[in-house]
């Protein structure tokens, strides 16, 4: 074992499979095993492995231009050439980007820039963020406490309390509705109790409401069709901006450009990653709208500084990897191949509706959850997440790589250049994966 510090990983059962070398939508290992990626690596490997024009325009770059910061007034023109091609993309009035390395620092940056915002507009008491229990928004100190996931706070004294993070619930149907309540009741009732959030807390105390469209790490949990709709109206309503973290579902992967357009979100914030550049090379986005953005012009001049940057802000390698990217999705209308070969894939994974280890398939474009528990008709999980990480293990030994999250749920999220052959192939070995599932089960009397 090497000195490496690994992430999100139990730090007792490191370095178990050893990646080599990617190609197309396959990796392979040390022993020359290939693997199906069947979460496109950790949702962000858009265009798969090796490509030619993604290498070239990192090449070029790279001979060009390696590095130049964009600290005091220094610029280069890759950069500005990426935000103005994010303005015109993203669904936000004269949208201006920050640039940052990574989800989490893009969500670190939009805590500190509303913070900075209500200051200077006179609202000092506006700082509080809603978020999801079970949401996942990152890792930095501020990131990790908008997540709602408490193995991600403890032994870390995260500051959700001193950041003054609130928590609405989920919007998961399967699990959350009460018994004989409709989905559009639940959408009321759910709608309902972040609006007595709101009057308890004080609309003039809380700023935003953030969310990922599709929950990723929550279990691939998509929301009712009419809760953001209803949501954002009492949002609107009370003055609170919508804060969309598109760092999973953006370009792309929900068979359109955003998640936000799938679920008929309207968001006056939007963080954006992993595909941007395809995980190429890191970079992110914190997009703000215009008046945001003229608030703080006047501030920054009578302090001399906008004091938030990093470092690597508008990396210029990055930038060109994002631009090549997005050309790319937009050339080969990739967007629309995910849509395609996503109702596919989705359709496909129906078949496994009926299984009696499965509770739930759902999913929109290129990701989906299949949910497993041991109670079809109680709606009732494994209690902890060994079966899901069993099926994980046993997708593995079959050539296929995937995640088990939120306990049992199964994620599927592969590249988005993926063919229908291809998910014909993912399916096939989910199968012998779900199968090899349910002896494991039985031999351990966990049905229930």
């Amino acid at each position: 074992m090497t000195s490496l510090l690994y992430p999100t990983t139990n730090l007792t059962q490191v370095e178990q499979l050893n990646i080599v070398r990617g190609e197309g939508i396959y990796v392979y290992d040390d022993n020359g095993n290939r693997y199906l990626e069947g979460l496109a690596a950790l949702w962000c490997s858009a265009l798969g492995y090796g490509n030619e024009e993604l290498i070239d325009a990192i090449t070029t770059q790279l001979k060009t231009l390696p590095f130049s910061h964009m600290f005091g007034g220094r610029t280069h023109q890759v950069a500005r050439d990426l935000a103005d091609t994010l303005s015109e993309l993203v669904p936000i009035e004269n949208a201006r980007i920050f640039l940052a390395n990574s989800g989490s620092e893009a969500n670190d940056s939009h805590i500190k820039m509303l913070h900075y915002y209500f200051n200077v507009i006179g609202k000092p008491q506006k700082k509080k963020i809603i978020a999801f229990d079970r949401s996942y928004h990152g890792v930095t100190m501020a990131a990790a406490a908008l997540t709602g996931l408490p193995v991600m706070h403890t032994h870390f004294d995260v500051p959700v309390e001193a950041l003054g993070i609130l928590r609405a619930e989920c919007p998961h149907y399967y699990h959350g509705q009460h018994n004989g309540e409709s989905e559009n009741e639940y959408v009321s009732r759910l709608v309902a109790d972040v609006e007595a959030l709101i009057e308890r807390e004080g609309a003039h105390t809380i700023a935003a409401f953030v969310a990922e469209p599709i929950g990723g790490a929550a279990g691939v949990v998509v929301p009712p069709e009419s809760y953001f709709i209803a949501l954002q109206k009492v949002l609107s309503r009370h003055d609170i901006l919508f804060w969309a973290d598109e760092v999973i579902c953006g370009f792309g992967r929900t068979g359109n450009d955003f998640g936000s357009t799938t679920m008929q979100i309207q968001p006056q914030l939007m963080s954006l990653a992993k595909q941007l550049s395809a995980a190429y090379i890191p970079i992110s986005a914190a997009i703000i709208p215009g008046f945001m953005y003229e608030a703080m012009l006047e501030p920054s001049n009578q302090l001399g500084i906008f004091g938030h940057g990093y470092t690597y802000t508008g990396h210029p390698v990055a930038a060109a990897t994002a631009m090549k990217a997005i050309e790319i999705y937009r050339r080969d209308k990739l967007f629309e191949h995910a849509a395609e070969v996503g109702a596919y894939m989705q359709s496909r994974l129906q078949e496994f509706s009926e299984h009696p280890l499965v509770g739930e398939v759902r999913g929109k474009g290129l990701i989906a959850a299949v949910e497993l528990v041991s109670n079809k008709q109680k709606r009732q999980g494994f209690p902890n997440g060994q079966v899901g990480q069993t099926a994980r293990l046993y997708c593995q030994n079959n050539g296929l790589l995937i995640r088990a999250v939120s306990g049992n749920c199964l994620a599927f999220c592969p590249p988005l250049i993926i063919t229908r052959d291809q998910i014909d192939e993912m399916i096939e070995q989910f199968s012998g994966a779900l199968s090899q599932t349910m002896d494991f089960v039985r031999k351990n009397s966990l049905l229930s």
